[in-house]
């Protein structure tokens, strides 16, 4: 009669080499979610959410277009330079998928060149003057390239509000966010865009980087618009929340945070400030600085 203990040791040998190999595999998979860097809060991005008459944050608009030609770096060391909470810039992408300082579809506004930037080289980019057109002393500025505008925001502390202008799609996103990550920056860096598919993108990209959905004209709902995209906060029209003052209470209710553009005017900062917004972006960093120091003066 053959053993039959034999069979079932090795039945039972075999079942403790699974039991001992799932228990490895989860060991890991725990240490890594627990290693993993979580995503960054709406406080931490933003601070705590303003009540209303509160001091927003300050955010220089393209650099501080009122006095440097806006997103080129002399714009971005002068506002990293200064004490303003954020800088904000606009990336696009060139012919060839280089991600660069430029807000316009075109580059006739801000350069001495002609034509879509998607439908230029970097190199022929880089050819282009991008100061002259504002001032003679910055003549020769280059439209710098992201890695650029990064090698100058790490060592500065200072975090920045990066719009992606147009649609990215999963090559240019991921090439952005180890961009952003190999210099460290995935706590400084906050993306915002109009596009919601970008924005997807963003998020499958990087668990960390947070994400601002823009609007030019605020939807029905707002909140859920928000939450459907899995953003921190909204980046909103000043007229349009101007219109809808009520809407900063609301998202403040759901832990979000709103930020309006472009205000450049005392009586714009004061309706803001009174609203509770929580930052305001502005070509005029200083100017508002300086409105606020008045504004808030323990003398007042």
């Amino acid at each position: 009669m053959p053993d039959q203990a034999a069979p079932a040791r090795a039945r039972d040998r075999l079942h403790a080499l699974l039991v001992v190999c799932v228990l490895a595999v989860a060991s890991i998979v725990i240490a890594f979610l627990g290693a993993a860097p979580t995503r960054v809060s709406a406080n931490e991005l933003l601070g705590t959410a303003r009540a209303p008459g509160d001091p927003a944050f300050v955010a220089a608009h393209r650099g501080g277009a009122v006095e440097y030609p806006e997103n080129t770096l002399p714009a971005v060391r002068a506002a990293l330079a200064g004490s303003f909470d954020y800088v904000e810039v606009d990336v696009a992408l060139t012919r060839d998928g280089v991600p660069v300082l430029m807000h316009d579809a075109t580059v006739d506004r801000t350069t001495d060149g002609h034509g879509p930037l998607a439908a230029l080289t970097l190199a022929q980019v880089r050819r282009l003057d991008a100061g002259r057109w504002f001032d003679a002393r910055f003549t020769g500025t280059p439209v710098p390239t992201l890695a650029e505008f990064l090698d100058v925001l790490a060592p500065s502390g200072k975090r920045a509000l990066v719009e992606l202008k147009g649609r990215w799609d999963a090559a240019a996103v991921a090439a952005f966010i180890d961009d952003v990550a190999a210099r460290g920056l995935e706590r400084h860096v906050a993306v915002a865009s109009f596009d919601a598919l970008t924005l997807a993108e963003v998020a499958r990209a990087s668990s960390v980087i947070s994400r601002l959905a823009i609007f030019k004209r605020l939807p029905d709902d707002l909140p859920a618009a928000a939450r459907e995209l899995g953003v921190s906060g909204v980046v909103a029209d000043g007229r349009s929340v101007r219109k809808n003052p009520g809407i900063v209470e609301t998202l403040h209710a759901e832990g979000l945070r709103l930020v309006v553009y472009t205000l450049n005017e005392d009586d714009e900062w004061a309706s803001a400030t009174q609203l509770g917004v929580d930052g305001i972006i502005t070509d005029a960093p200083r100017s508002l600085e300086r409105w606020q120091s008045v504004a808030f003066s323990p003398s007042r």
